[in-house]
């Protein structure tokens, strides 16, 4: 259906921009190589026979009419941006395969009663400026100017670098699409795991995208000398800690779906001799199912509240981020899983445990995601690889699951 070759090419093309001497890329958002990526977009799209713009936030777009130019438009897209020394496929797959399903559409002079979109959002990783998904936000309408004072390490705002790339960040809000003027959003991701590589499959249909809930512990307990105190005579945090962080890990695996990660610990004061007498970390915990995860956030803290006051030390929780969980359209995972019995390929349905621009989107439109299989689960790596063929596989799902959305209904 699609252009195996084409898509393909066009993947190691836009890979050489931004590539580092590690072999990782780095396209920061607002950078040049950014920009580079996005002009070599451009030229594909324009390659495609799309009308190409961009709108108030850097959001890349190409556009292919339908018989009913009014009809809501179905998006389709990714991002072009990545983190620091990460993959080829994380961003650049989803845009350039939905670059390849328009191209194909005018190859084979298919019409659709509604318009197409394929979108190169801007920052969605937010490496540069710790804030991502800026330009979902963007058009799904969220996105405010105060959220543009965000920072960089050189200490230049989202604001500052929008203006010095020729954007107005007073004009923000003209991004925003209007309720209606959307019918369906739908992207094409590497899965970032292993649960299609251990299925031997090379697509899947994506259920939903866990939401985020970041918490930060801080539990205080006595320093003293590590070799004058007996052990039954100790206050010590970080005993407190491990058995939270123990707490953590059973009551995340009791699930089947919950995931629960401790990022970040510092010890206080941090001497080899010293008994630690503050704990400080951090819990991301996440779940496609809001209840469920604000369940085990629950027996979470109330079994951390226990432990530590047994250990007569003292603790205190904070919300860092809470984000809900985003469904995915059970309407566009029935069409998915038609294009993959169509093309010979089982429908396994998969959750998404990484955050993507559609969760932005859920309050627009139907949002949907197909994964495909990503080489041992790698991902944010150099290492990060899909093959040619379940590049394609995807595609051509894609291609037939757009192709059923911009038909009339």
């Amino acid at each position: 259906m699609i252009n195996q070759d084409r898509l393909w090419n066009r993947l190691m093309e836009l890979g050489s921009i931004g590539k580092q001497a590690s072999g990782g890329i780095t396209r920061l958002s607002f950078s040049e190589e950014e920009r580079a990526a996005k002009r070599k977009v451009a030229s594909y799209m324009e390659e495609a026979g799309l009308t190409v713009y961009e709108d108030a936030v850097g959001n890349l777009i190409g556009r292919r009419e339908g018989r009913n130019q009014d009809a809501p438009v179905v998006l389709v897209g990714s991002h072009v941006d990545s983190v620091y020394n990460g993959g080829n496929f994380d961003g650049p797959l989803g845009v350039l395969s939905g670059i390849e399903i328009l191209h194909t559409m005018n190859e084979q002079e298919i019409v659709t009663e509604h318009p197409i979109e394929v979108v190169a959002f801007t920052d969605e990783e937010g490496a540069r400026f710790s804030f991502g998904m800026i330009g979902s936000r963007g058009i799904a309408g969220t996105l405010v100017r105060d959220q543009l004072q965000n920072k960089d390490q050189q200490g230049i705002t989202i604001a500052e670098a929008m203006s010095e790339a020729g954007y107005d960040p007073s004009a923000i809000g003209q991004a925003a699409r209007p309720k209606g003027t959307v019918k369906a959003y739908v992207e094409l991701h590497i899965e970032q795991g292993k649960i299609l590589e251990k299925r031997n499959a090379s697509v899947g249909v994506v259920t939903g995208i866990a939401g985020p809930l970041w918490l930060k512990f801080v539990i205080k307990g006595e320093a003293g000398h590590a070799g004058t105190t007996p052990m039954n005579d100790r206050n010590d945090a970080l005993v407190a800690a491990a058995g939270i962080i123990q707490l953590i890990e059973e009551e995340a695996a009791k699930t089947g779906s919950t995931v629960g990660t401790v990022g970040q610990l510092q010890l206080y004061p941090g001497g080899i001799n010293i008994i630690p007498g503050k704990v400080e970390f951090t819990l991301d915990l996440r779940d496609i199912d809001e209840a469920v995860r604000d369940k085990v956030e629950q027996r979470i803290v109330t079994g951390a509240e226990r432990l530590c006051e047994q250990r007569s030390v003292r603790l205190k929780t904070e919300v860092l981020q809470r984000v809900a969980p985003a469904p995915c359209s059970s309407v566009i995972q029935e069409k998915a899983k038609e294009a993959c019995v169509k093309l010979g390929l089982e429908p396994i349905s998969l959750p998404s445990g990484a955050g993507h621009d559609g969760m932005q989107l859920t309050e627009l439109c139907p949002m949907g995601m197909l994964f495909i299989r990503s080489k041992d689960g790698i991902s944010h790596n150099p290492a990060e690889w899909s093959s040619k063929e379940d590049c394609a596989d995807g595609a051509n799902v894609l291609y037939d699951t757009v192709l059923q959305l911009a038909t009339k209904e």
